[in-house]
């Protein structure tokens, strides 16, 4: 029984290790560069560059005001942010982290995505309701696509094929990359505010994180049909995918990971929550490792407005 006990233990997510950052401001993506074992960390004004192998912070990447999230491209030595006050792209080197260009998108782009297939990177602005489509290698805006209403999260099946989640029309798009045509917009009902997504590129399922409703929903990411509706804690903004474990597991900023192991493609349920910290609800995940990366912080409200005590920001590690 006791090796029972421990055995099962073994195979339990936790919180292994807490690595501290300077700085203030608020954060939201984070992005693990397989590759070079960096994280880059939106943080304030700027993104905070962390070695993983040494869990110290080598380097800033600066005036990325409204910074939302990051895109590597480790093929093409680039990385791409999503400055979301600024209305543009930010293009640093991966290696030196010096900015090398500077693009203009729709207004307030938030999710970054790239796509392989296409080799594009695809930014989703949240406050002109569309897609902009840049090339990778030459930094050349190629168009932009409107959507019905505010996109967030989105992820690629590598093959032409790229889902978004619409967070006010409660809803996931389907478009091609190539061509900026929208294929399917499948409704998420009665599940509300999808923000974060994850895909399972062999079963092919997607993975929505309804914030609003607390729920996560495996769709078919071939027909739209929607095979399991679980239950999540609260306040999510952001979700991925393990292929390794067969689990889909939520970051909640009530201060919880959910687990959702995959018995089939058709097959779902929660096996486990997680305690981690109030905030701590964008994850990152390095499918090499098996890491999980939490960026979080001690945060009160007065008087309506959120307040970030200072020297309180902090990653959390979260492995087995």
């Amino acid at each position: 029984m006791q090796n029972l006990i421990a055995q099962t233990k073994s195979n339990e997510y936790k919180v292994i290790k807490t690595i501290p950052v300077e700085g203030t401001g608020s954060w939201d993506y984070l992005t693990v560069d397989s590759p070079s074992q960096r994280l880059f960390i939106s943080h304030g004004t700027c993104v905070d560059v962390l070695d993983l192998k040494t869990d110290k912070v080598i380097g800033q990447i600066p005036n990325t005001t409204g910074v939302h999230g990051i895109a590597c491209v480790p093929a093409l030595n680039k990385g791409f942010i999503s400055a979301g006050k600024l209305d543009s792209v930010i293009v640093f080197d991966l290696k030196s982290l010096k900015v090398i260009d500077k693009i203009s998108t729709g207004k307030n782009p938030d999710a970054i995505l790239y796509d392989s297939f296409s080799n594009r990177i695809f930014t989703f602005n949240g406050k002109s309701n569309s897609v902009t489509a840049i090339d990778a290698k030459t930094d050349a805006v190629i168009g932009t696509m409107p959507v019905s209403g505010k996109p967030e999260e989105a992820v690629s099946n590598g093959k032409g094929i790229i889902y978004c989640n619409i967070e006010d029309k409660s809803t996931i798009v389907k478009f091609d990359p190539k061509t900026l045509k929208i294929e399917a917009e499948w409704p998420l009902d009665p599940n509300k505010e999808p923000s974060g997504l994850a895909f399972d590129t062999k079963a092919n399922r997607l993975f929505s994180a309804c914030s609003d409703s607390k729920q996560i929903v495996v769709m078919d990411a071939t027909n739209g049909k929607i095979i399991a509706t679980l239950p999540m804690g609260d306040r999510c903004d952001g979700i991925i995918y393990s292929s390794k474990d067969h689990n889909a597991i939520s970051s909640n900023g009530e201060g919880t990971l959910t687990v959702v192991h995959q018995d089939g493609p058709d097959a779902y349920k929660v096996i486990q929550t997680v305690p981690t910290k109030k905030s701590a609800k964008t994850i990152a995940y390095d499918e090499t490792t098996g890491k999980i990366y939490l960026s979080c912080a001690d945060v009160t409200v007065e008087n309506g407005k959120k307040i970030i005590a200072p020297g309180s920001f902090k990653i959390l590690v979260v492995s087995k």
